[in-house]
């Protein structure tokens, strides 16, 4: 894969949030494509006893959610933690991973967030950018917003507000577990990025790609050789 768009990640917070604010109006709203036939997901993890970020990328086809790639990368943090502007601590080695992807996904799934952000653009929404891909941000909790009650059954869903908007929503995936919330990254819309989360997801909370992703970067903060390209002609490793 190749961005279409590039910055430098070696700026101050200052910079980077008037990057955010530059690069939002790029977003597009639109429905997630018809035809799906491989779709990326990804996770990374801190370790701050030693200053590194793990990251991790997978690449599966859809809908059987075999293994075509995996790739993985370790390295040091250059920038501070500062609420609003995760992505630049995450996103540098995230890039690098997509870069070296052979086959490149019609939908990314990023475990983060897209518009469900303070200034509506979020690592999701700023890596689609970049790479002008379709995609869509999914994460544990609410970084900004509120919504109301969810029933317990798979599929109930909620909207994410935030300053009297719909920035999101809150999505079980499975009966009785705690919600996912997802958001619009780029070249996607609410109502097909929650259709497509829920079809990627197996027998777990997360979906299928971001599972994985977290299990890959796992592996690889644990030193593990986790680079491979089997082409799709392997189910899942874990």
């Amino acid at each position: 894969m190749k961005p279409v768009r590039i910055h430098s990640w070696n700026v101050s917070p200052g910079e980077a949030s008037a990057i955010q604010m530059n690069l939002r109006d790029k977003i597009t709203i639109q429905p997630l494509p018809d035809e799906i036939h491989l779709v990326a997901g990804t996770n990374v993890s801190h370790d701050p006893n030693t200053n590194t970020i793990h990251a991790a990328l997978v690449i599966l086809r859809f809908p059987g959610m075999e293994l075509v790639e995996r790739h993985g990368l370790s390295e040091e943090i250059t920038f501070p933690y500062v609420r609003g502007i995760l992505a630049f601590r995450e996103a540098p080695p995230i890039m690098k991973l997509m870069k070296r992807v052979r086959h490149s996904p019609n939908v990314v799934l990023f475990h983060s967030h897209g518009l469900s952000h303070p200034r509506r653009f979020g690592l999701a929404s700023h890596l689609g950018v970049l790479f002008d891909v379709p995609s869509v941000g999914i994460a544990d909790r609410v970084l900004v917003g509120l919504h109301d009650n969810i029933d317990s059954e798979k599929g109930h869903h909620a909207p994410l507000v935030h300053n009297d908007e719909d920035v999101g929503l809150a999505l079980r995936t499975k009966d009785g577990v705690n919600p996912v919330f997802v958001s619009v990254g780029h070249k996607a819309d609410l109502l097909t990025a929650m259709e497509f989360t829920l079809e990627c997801v197996t027998h777990y909370r997360r979906p299928e790609p971001i599972r994985q992703a977290y299990l890959t970067v796992v592996a690889q903060r644990d030193g593990e050789n986790i680079d491979i390209d089997v082409g799709g002609d392997q189910t899942t490793l874990f």
